[in-house]
């Protein structure tokens, strides 16, 4: 079986759980892991499991504008964040709108956020289960948090955690038409 991993990263926080979350679906499936604006409906297509995740901004899916002041952000003189290879490329909201409806097939969502309350920072995982939902997916999986610090570095522990988060998508037992 295939898995595609469909990410979109501005800081390489939601690179890296990607691909931990790729090491955790190894064992069960053929694996590939693509930035968002790589992403094709073939690739989409061929996929028996489809999880994508997404960083959270301003309480859900990243917008052209706030991926723009992520970018901006990292260019201000003294500032150490070190943008993603493919940060300038399309975010997930506007590549949701390229994918056609689908038969009943399986798919999971995850974020990263900051390490705060979800009613604080919001989720763009919440809104990536609904458009899959929408498309006709069916979700192996609650949606999931992977958790950030205000200096903007992965917290220890959420590397491992989207592993084991990942394994355990395997259990789900895909629909395919």
């Amino acid at each position: 079986m295939r898995a595609l991993i469909v990410y979109e990263s501005i800081y390489g926080n939601t690179h890296v759980v990607a691909d931990h979350v790729a090491e955790g679906l190894r064992a069960h499936f053929d694996v590939d892991v693509l930035p968002v604006d790589r992403a094709t409906t073939d690739h989409v297509a061929a996929a028996d499991l489809l999880v994508v995740g997404g960083p959270t901004h301003l309480h859900g899916m990243s917008s052209t504008r706030s991926r723009q002041a992520g970018r901006d952000a990292a260019h201000k003189p003294g500032e150490e964040i070190e943008l993603d290879p493919d940060a300038e490329g399309e975010g997930l909201r506007d590549w949701f709108h390229s994918l056609p409806a689908t038969a009943p097939r399986a798919a999971a969502a995850f974020d990263t956020r900051v390490d705060a309350a979800a009613v604080l920072t919001g989720r763009a995982s919440r809104g990536i289960s609904r458009r899959l939902t929408e498309l006709g997916y069916r979700l192996a999986a609650d949606p999931e948090s992977f958790l950030v610090d205000k200096a903007n570095h992965l917290l220890a522990g959420e590397s491992d955690r989207a592993e084991v988060w990942a394994a355990s998508l395997a259990s789900y037992s895909p629909v395919r038409a």
